[in-house]
């Protein structure tokens, strides 16, 4: 799969700007830009330049100069990709950036696939598999909380979390297979005691790292909350005073809300994902019905819902209110709740203390004139638990690891099992080599097949 020809990509974004920055890789990267190169100060080849430098001059083409460029070299194997890579800083025009380009595709280049030259770098050895898939992660961070994990990944963190208690399962597969061949004679090379013990490790570590998958998932692609309440209580308006903007529409008519609306909003470093839901009510109009299907589906889903109450009709009917919080409570046992008295600006000083007096934990706010909007995004990032992200530990975000994870714990599962059980060591050497072959996928360190390559390195942008 390692190729040898030289590729070349635009490695800035498309279209006009300041400058930008065109990428070579390949055996040939630098003779080919050599080939059109002239210093500014005295003829020089970048062939005889040092790794790591930099030369200002003009790229040449048949005495027409197109651009006065200032040019990176990066000499194999010390360069990203592990090969001979050169990077083109031009002024940003957009035909600048094209007339450099065509010129050398005709030239001995060719364009870049989708993530080819990181798919390079992994293929050369530069970093693993895991690593790899960290960098489009990091492009993709839209906030402190997934920018921070996926540059723990993109140094090793899962890599190293399993590196350790991978190489002792090997070492102790290695004298379960040596026993084997000496079947016949009844040895044991592989202390058991031993052996059950870093199974043991490795089933917990498995764990832990399976269990920070939905923590890992909700961060680095928002945290899901629903709003959910009776119609006109101002769901609507919460989600705009949330956002900022006008994004849905609020009217004094009942149901007005009949789909859900989502948005996002970073807060605190943190991204979440807000869901205005339709007014949940008895009704018999069809249309309605399904937009309060879709709303509990919402909320199923969800990790953190927002219940919204009107706090001047629970002042005239406080027990009805107090038996719908017990019902939503039961509805979503395992989901944390936020009860919340919307239009507080309507009620006095003693109405409010009696509303906080019988509800446990109650956020008074009024959404429309954005009032205790503050107080509520401060509790939103208290109840997401941020510890491990502050203590650098490894949180699994992607799904590809979290299905090699699954299936290495079913391996290693099978291997405790079988040591209980006291089987022959044949049985479950099957195992051992499975969930081996499982961790190896996340890493790379086992054959990938092609067809996966290709799936992860297409995701990401050309130029990358």
């Amino acid at each position: 799969m390692i190729q040898n020809d030289t590729i070349i990509a635009l490695a800035t974004p498309a279209g006009v700007g300041a400058i930008a920055v065109i990428r070579l890789s390949g055996e040939d990267a630098i003779k080919i830009v050599d080939s059109f190169f002239q210093s500014v100060k005295k003829q020089k080849s970048l062939l005889k330049q040092k790794s790591h430098t930099l030369h200002l001059g003009h790229i040449v083409n048949n005495g027409i100069t197109l651009d006065q460029v200032l040019v990176s070299i990066f000499k194999n194997p010390h360069s990203y990709t592990g090969e001979n890579v050169v990077e083109i800083s031009c002024h940003g025009s957009s035909f600048i950036q094209q007339e450099i380009i065509q010129l050398f595709l005709q030239n001995g280049c060719r364009m870049a696939d989708n993530g080819e030259f990181t798919m390079r770098a992994f293929l050369n050895g530069k970093m693993d598999l895991s690593q790899a898939e960290a960098v489009a992660d990091v492009i993709a961070s839209n906030s402190a909380a997934s920018h921070q994990m996926a540059i723990q990944q993109m140094r090793g963190g899962i890599t190293n979390e399993l590196k350790e208690l991978r190489a002792q399962l090997l070492d102790f597969a290695a004298l379960i297979e040596l026993e084997l061949d000496f079947s016949g004679e009844d040895v044991e090379f592989a202390d058991r005691t031993k052996f059950k013990q870093l199974v043991a490790t490795i089933s917990s570590v498995l764990k832990r790292l399976i269990d920070s998958f939905a923590f890992g998932n909700a961060m680095k692609n928002g945290i899901p909350v629903a709003i959910i309440g009776e119609p006109n209580v101002g769901k609507s308006t919460l989600l705009n005073a949330l956002l900022n903007e006008e994004k849905a529409i609020v009217s004094d008519i009942a149901g007005t809300t009949r789909d859900a609306i989502e948005d996002e909003v970073i807060i605190n470093g943190v991204a979440f994902r807000f869901i205005d839901t339709a007014g949940i009510r008895e009704t018999e109009d069809i249309v309605e019905s399904i937009g309060i299907k879709k709303a509990y589906e919402k909320a199923e889903n969800a990790q953190l819902i927002i219940f919204l109450i009107d706090s001047n009709k629970y002042i005239y009917s406080s027990d009805l209110f107090l038996e719908e919080i017990t019902a939503v409570k039961e509805r979503f046992p395992n989901k944390r709740l936020l009860v919340i008295a919307n239009k507080i600006d309507t009620l006095s000083c003693h109405d409010t203390s009696i509303m906080q007096s019988e509800i446990e934990n109650l956020i008074l706010l009024s959404a429309k004139q954005k009032v205790g909007i503050d107080e509520l995004k401060s509790e939103l990032t208290s109840l997401v638990n941020t510890g491990a992200l502050s203590n650098n530990e490894t949180i699994v975000t992607n799904s590809r690891h979290f299905e090699a994870l699954t299936l290495a714990l079913e391996s290693i599962e099978s291997v405790k099992n079988g040591i209980e059980l006291n089987i022959s060591s044949d049985l479950f050497a099957i195992d051992i080599r499975e969930c081996l072959r499982h961790l190896g996928n996340i890493t790379g360190e086992y054959d990938v097949d092609k067809d996966i390559l290709g799936h992860i390195f297409g995701n990401f942008c050309i130029g990358k």
